[in-house]
């Protein structure tokens, strides 16, 4: 089973279009939970949380991390979009592997090699599927999600990921 986490900062609208996505990995029983993340929001990201029926952790990630009942982590972006088929992928990986894993990038969010080599580029655009143990540790030194997420040697998921867009 996967929790979810995603970590906000006045991010009601992205967060929204984050959740759509996820509907049909909670009705196949992949997602046991959805935990926001919030690093001091004031808009009304706690409102959609809650009326998702999201856990909603003030102080940032490695409190959400603490409260995640699954065995495997997947951290998002808010406004990121799952596209069909992401479910499948990620179990079977969750099944067979212990390394991390990141998202393929959707045909409409993929950004020519030159803008990519030269823009910051995010960490944790294209996802993170991690084990909980390994983000746990990760976390002692880390303060946010993206710092968890810079650095890892991933799996590449042929499962797609529309990215949020950068702020």
């Amino acid at each position: 089973m996967l929790s979810v986490l995603i970590e906000t900062l006045n991010d009601e609208e992205g967060l929204a279009r984050t959740l759509a996505s996820l509907i049909g990995g909670a009705v196949e029983g992949v997602v046991r939970d959805v935990i926001v993340c919030d690093t001091g929001s004031t808009d009304q990201t706690h409102r959609v949380a809650e009326h998702a029926g999201c856990h909603f952790v003030a102080g940032g990630v490695a409190a959400g991390i603490r409260q995640a009942k699954g065995e495997w982590l997947l951290m998002l972006e808010p406004g990121a979009r799952l596209a069909e088929g992401w479910i499948d992928d990620v179990a079977a990986h969750t099944a067979r592997q212990t390394m991390p894993a990141r998202f393929s990038r959707a045909r409409a969010s993929r950004t020519p090699f030159l803008s990519r080599v030269f823009s910051g580029n995010r960490a944790l655009a294209e996802g993170l599927v991690i084990s909980k143990r390994q983000a746990t540790a990760l976390s002692k030194n880390a303060r946010s999600a993206e710092a968890i997420a810079r650095g890892l040697a991933t799996k590449r998921l042929h499962a797609e990921i529309s990215v949020a867009p950068a702020k």
